[in-house]
């Protein structure tokens, strides 16, 4: 019957041969495949066209099937075409005879279309015919398309990580950087390799080590009777070789993509063996911090990595054993399970799932010190129930976890229930019963896993902690409230108990004079439209849309400064061009300085360093490079530099019809001196102008990553950098500072907090200058580090601001070149080092609650406070008319005076209120951080870093910023003046409210500017509003706003005073040291100096109530004219407007 098949077969062959070459004479064979091939011998190497498995079955007698074990023998050994390898001679005359048949029927057939399959045969040629006349199916297209396409493909990536890496090296060698490149570069590359390799490596063991003890031969067939005894069932499967084959490949590629994931985590493991200690222990393990935030996260990223190796290298065993024979699937029945396996292949399963189980235990076991820095309702760390319970809950799962991996292992190698062969005795139900152990056995570990993992915790909280959890968490709320000021340095607050007054007399602030005259007038952000509009000079130049506040020695004496640098912005150039862009327009020119507390009469800002070219006090002081390479808002890159003998072509600043050109002669970027380097560098940019323009030459550089805060961050990938950077003129230099952070949210026990949302406030909603910190959350964090960026060329410090931070000397240790230390820090750049507003923001979020440091009073909550929102943004979108928006108000640099200080000093300050949702706005604490570093080269000050808790009694009701905002709102006098202010052509700005703890109390200040409604608009100061308890004040100046809360006489000086209509006049010390009252220009009695200024303020106030008043009738007046069409009467109105307007601009 096997012959009679093969005859068959020979055939048929032999007329699709014939049909072949009459029909398809110049086609490639290879291309077609006859659609009974399957009735074909098999290759040699045991495997179809496709690579599978097919099985043969054969009804034979013992001569018939020695008959085949020979044919199968010759297939193994040779080529299925070669008839040398055949042993019977009439087969091949019959093959022939056959053929000759096939070629004569399939002329007939085609000649006369009566055969239908010969009609197939046509419609295949005709469509082999269209695909040749496309350019598909043989030639070039279909043989190369595709490999030119991958071979370009892989080429251009490698140029393009070649020009990558290529530039950066140069970047960082220039910049003096190279081994954070080198380190950064070693780490996650070599990470992805050598993790790459493993798992490539230990993949392909585990499948060789299959395929070795495959159950079939080296070339993939097998053979055995089926269960009649009579009938042989041969498998032909893929050889070893070739299975060995595509395993190497397959696991190489599975470790290329699985590598990178263990690369995210460079640093986790770079600290990890470069660990430091905090000298602090947990209380709960007794373990050095240092190893929960150094070892732990690198432990846990390692063992995550063995884990996913060894599922790997399971999933490849099982796939090989698979593809061997040595696992295999079934039809349920008498004498078979679902699936067999041979020994090895349970042996090396068992190997691989205990391995991998044990590492998943290990895992397990890991989140016993999770618990530490796991957050609940309350608090982060592990509470009564998590010590009690879930801790040895978690420690009973890995014991679990690791004892389920040893049973399986010895399961998996002595069942019988998925033996091969199991016999004939073995039926299917014993077989699936075999399982049941396993199943039980793994059912009891679940069960018993939830019962200690979810079940006792949740019985444990309901039934005995929520009864009594203020007691029974007492201790573990200390734990979490000592660990947070730690981890945040919030353990060395200073707290007073400020007894604040509401009500003003005169004199009350004599004792504040120094504080008073520098009281800061100029907001920042409102300004800077001003500055824009004063000093910007060209289109092509700009100013942040908030400018900095720092302090300046200005002839011997320190005034707070609102400073900002004139920067390059192109999108202002009318003439735009490569060549502008990028060789002659290169950059700002120049720093604008405005003193803090003064104003010109007509509200604008008293500028003591402008102009271009620069003139003022710092040009006389410094003689400073006024030019700006650098700087937040710098152009993506410029090549600046020309050989000896040409003419300068970079615009240096307007003069005269032309403007001065001047030459780059620093050292700021890396050079592009020869054809390769204008190459790569073109590549980068993706410029042809570059590479073929000849203002690129041998002494060009080229400068780029220009932003201070970009710089900062590729020198020290791993700090948290913070967006405010403020310039400042240090040694004859513009120099760009920064803040940066060493984070970590593995403090056992600190309280986690995210870094984005509490840093978020009014100024970073409202400004694109100011943005929040980008981390997540983080429960351990200081400013260890300080940055500066030189804006000529673009040079980077890094100053180990606090050397003993565990966390800066890991990675001093791992960059050790990286860091100066402070003595390198000059007197002069001392002195612009501040405290930052991004820590301070996030202390304060703490503080809010954390200032509570009984863990039964922080359990009820009952005392906690809340930042309040920024008042002037609801006042502003009122005026506007536009959507009012909520946000928290931001922090203060002002120099101020606090409570049981001697003297002022320059400080950031914050205020609280009543925690809630509906709460009183009254103010309950007064946060306040001592900026001044002081001017000593190498020695930060002894105060600096220090934080002032003024904690005001409950008793008292000092309204907060809220509800101060809401007393000017509401007070008729300031609401007249503000819409008389606030014309048509005209628009009212309110400006920070700024909240100070002076005259024994707390007083409100809010400058008050006015703006054009036009196109051109810019804010000018017109009016002070100030507040002390009750009182309320609104002048032109802040002086006499002053007076007017304290009695007429406020006893000191603002720095607005010159501006006054009248001059105030002082005693002999500028007070009068008896009774606080200052004289008003007359000596003698200072009561009726006071009463004679009040009866004269309310005069004054009446007069202008009237003009208002006729103001406003007026207006209607005009209205009624206006509609009924009398022109006439419409003119007399008009008339009678301009008058009372003038009258009341005269009571001003």
């Amino acid at each position: 019957m096997s012959k009679n098949n093969d005859d068959q077969s020979n055939d048929f062959l032999s007329q699709w041969e014939a049909f072949k070459k009459e029909f398809l004479n110049d086609a490639d064979d290879a291309d077609f495949t006859s659609p009974y091939s399957s009735m074909h011998p098999h290759p040699a190497d045991g495997s179809d066209d496709d690579g599978h498995t097919s099985d043969y079955t054969y009804e034979s007698s013992a001569s018939s099937r020695a008959h085949d074990d020979a044919d199968n023998a010759s297939d193994k050994g040779g080529d299925k075409n070669d008839d040398g390898k055949h042993s019977d001679k009439h087969s091949d005359k019959h093959d022939d005879k056959h053929a000759d048949k096939g070629k004569k029927k399939a002329r007939e057939s085609s000649h006369h279309g009566e055969s239908e399959f010969a009609q197939q045969i046509g419609l295949v040629k005709g469509i082999t015919h269209e695909l040749k006349e496309l350019g598909w199916g043989s030639g070039f297209w279909g043989k190369w398309f595709w490999i030119i396409i991958a071979v370009l493909a892989v080429i251009a990536l490698i140029i393009w990580a070649g020009v990558s890496f290529g530039t950066d090296l140069l970047w960082y060698n220039q910049l003096g950087f190279s081994s954070v490149l080198w380190v950064t570069w070693f780490m996650k590359i070599g990470l992805w390799v050598v993790y790459a390799l493993l798992v490539g490596i230990v993949g392909f063991l585990a499948a060789n080590w299959a395929i070795v003890k495959r159950p079939a031969d080296e070339n993939g067939d097998s053979y055995k009777y089926d269960k009649d005894g009579v009938t042989i069932i041969a498998t032909h499967s893929m050889t070893s070789r070739r299975l060995r084959h595509i395993s190497l490949w397959v696991s190489l590629i599975i470790g290329i993509i699985f590598g990178s994931q263990l690369m995210d985590n460079w640093n986790d493991i770079l600290l990890m063996f470069h660990a430091q200690p905090f000298h602090q222990r947990d209380p709960q393990f007794g373990f050095d911090v240092g190893f929960y935030v150094f070892v732990l996260p690198g432990l846990r990223a390692l063992i995550a990595g063995m884990q996913r190796l060894l599922f790997l290298a399971l999933i490849a065993s099982v796939v090989a054993h698979l593809v061997s024979g040595g696992i295999r699937f079934s039809v349920p029945d008498k004498h078979r399970s679902l699936f067999a396996m041979t020994k090895s292949a349970r042996r090396q399963l068992a190997f691989w799932a205990f391995f991998l189980l044990g590492f998943t235990a290990v895992q397990i076991l890991l989140g016993a010190f999770d618990s530490l820095t796991q957050t609940d309702d309350k608090f982060t760390g592990a509470g009564y129930t998590g010590t009690h319970v879930t801790i040895p809950a978690i420690i009973f799962a890995a014991v679990l976890v690791f004892a389920f991996a040893l049973f399986f292992a010895i399961w998996l190698n002595t069942t019988k229930a998925i033996a091969e062969p199991m016999g004939e005795k073995v039926g299917f139900k014993k077989a699936m019963t075999a399982w049941k152990t396993p199943v039980i056995v793994l059912a009891i570990f679940v069960v018993l896993g939830l019962i200690a993992q979810v079940a006792a915790p949740q019985l444990l909280q309901s039934l005995v902690v929520n009864p009594n959890q203020q007691e029974l968490e007492s201790t573990y709320i200390q734990r979490n409230i000592k660990a947070t000021q730690k981890a945040f340095g919030l353990d060395k607050v200073e707290k007073v108990n400020y007894n604040a007054t509401t009500t003003g007399k005169a004199g009350a602030l004599a004792s504040d004079a120094e504080t008073t005259a520098q009281i800061r007038l100029l907001d920042p952000q409102v300004v800077a439209p001003t500055f824009r509009q004063l000093q910007q000079s060209k289109q092509y130049y700009s100013f942040q849309d908030t400018q900095m506040v720092d302090k300046y020695m200005i002839d011997g004496k320190s005034y707070d400064t609102v400073i900002g640098a004139r920067e390059l912005n192109l999108d202002g150039n009318d003439s735009r061009n490569w060549v502008n862009d990028h060789t002659v327009y290169t950059h700002g020119y120049g720093v604008v300085a405005a003193y803090g507390n003064r104003i010109s009469k007509d509200g604008q800002p008293v500028f003591f360093e402008k102009g271009i070219p620069t003139q003022g006090k710092l040009t006389d002081s410094q003689h400073y490079e006024p030019r700006i390479y650098f700087s937040p808002n710098a152009p993506e890159y410029s090549i600046v530099g020309h050989e000896k003998g040409q003419k300068d072509w970079e615009f240096d600043y307007p003069s005269g019809s032309e403007g001065k050109l001047t030459e780059f002669t620093g050292n700021g970027g890396p050079k592009i001196s020869n054809p390769f380097l204008k190459l790569i560098y073109s590549i980068k940019f993706g410029s042809l102008q570059m590479f073929f323009s000849d203002r690129v030459n041998s002494n060009s550089q080229i400068l780029y990553r220009r932003s201070p805060v970009e710089r900062v961050h590729r020198v020290a990938p791993y700090l948290e950098i913070d967006s405010r950077v403020y310039p400042a003129v240090v040694d004859g230099r513009v120099k760009w500072v920064l803040d940066a952070y060493t984070v970590s949210d593995q403090y056992p026990y600190s309280q986690k907090v995210d870094l984005h949302n509490s840093t978020q406030d009014a100024l970073t909603q409202s400004s694109k200058t100011m943005k929040t910190l980008v981390s997540g959350e983080a429960n351990y964090m200081r400013n260890s580090v300080k940055a500066t960026v030189d804006a000529y060329d673009g040079h980077v410090d890094l100053y180990a601001w606090d050397p003993s931070d565990p966390v800066l000397k890991a990675w001093q240790s791992i960059f050790p070149h990286a860091y100066k230390p402070l003595s390198k820090i000059s007197g002069d750049l001392m002195s612009h080092m501040r405290y930052p507003e991004s820590l301070f923001k996030v202390q304060r979020k703490l503080l809010s609650t954390y200032h509570v440091t009984d863990a039964a009073q922080f359990f009820s909550g009952e005392d906690f406070w809340q930042v309040p929102t920024d008042p002037t943004l609801k006042a502003n979108a009122a005026e506007s008319g536009k959507q009012v928006s909520v946000a928290l108000q931001s922090p203060y640099y002002l120099t101020m005076q606090t409570p049981n200080r001697k003297s002022p000093t320059f400080s950031l300050y914050t205020s609280f209120i009543p925690a809630g949702r509906d709460t009183r706005e009254i103010l309950t604490g007064y946060l306040s951080a001592d900026s001044d570093a002081g001017n000593k080269a190498g020695v930060i000050g002894k105060n600096y870093g220090t934080l002032r808790l003024l904690e005001l009694p409950k008793s008292t009701n000092v309204p907060g910023p809220g509800q101060a905002q809401n007393n000017f709102n509401a007070s008729a006098t300031v609401s007249r003046e503000l819409n008389l202010l606030e014309s048509g052509s005209t628009n009212v700005v309110r400006g920070n409210l700024l909240t100070l703890p002076i005259g024994g109390g707390l007083i409100y200040i809010q400058p008050v500017y006015v703006e054009s409604s036009g196109t051109t608009r810019f804010p000018l100061l017109k009016k002070v509003l100030v507040a002390f308890g009750e009182h309320i004040g609104f002048a032109d100046t802040l002086d006499e706003a002053l007076d007017q809360v304290f009695g007429g006489d406020s006893g000191a000086l603002a720095g607005d005073a010159d501006n006054k209509a009248i001059t105030k006049k002082t005693g002999q010390n500028g007070h009068n040291g008896q009774n606080g009252d200052a004289n008003s220009g007359q000596d003698g009695q200072n009561g009726q100096n006071g009463e004679q200024s009040n009866a004269q303020m309310q005069q004054k106030n009446k007069q202008l109530t009237d003009a208002l008043n006729d103001a406003n009738k007026a207006l209607n007046d005009a209205d009624a004219a206006l509609k009924a069409g009398d022109w006439s009467a419409y003119g007399k109105a008009q008339e009678a407007l301009k008058e009372a307007i003038k009258r009341a601009a005269q009571e001003q």
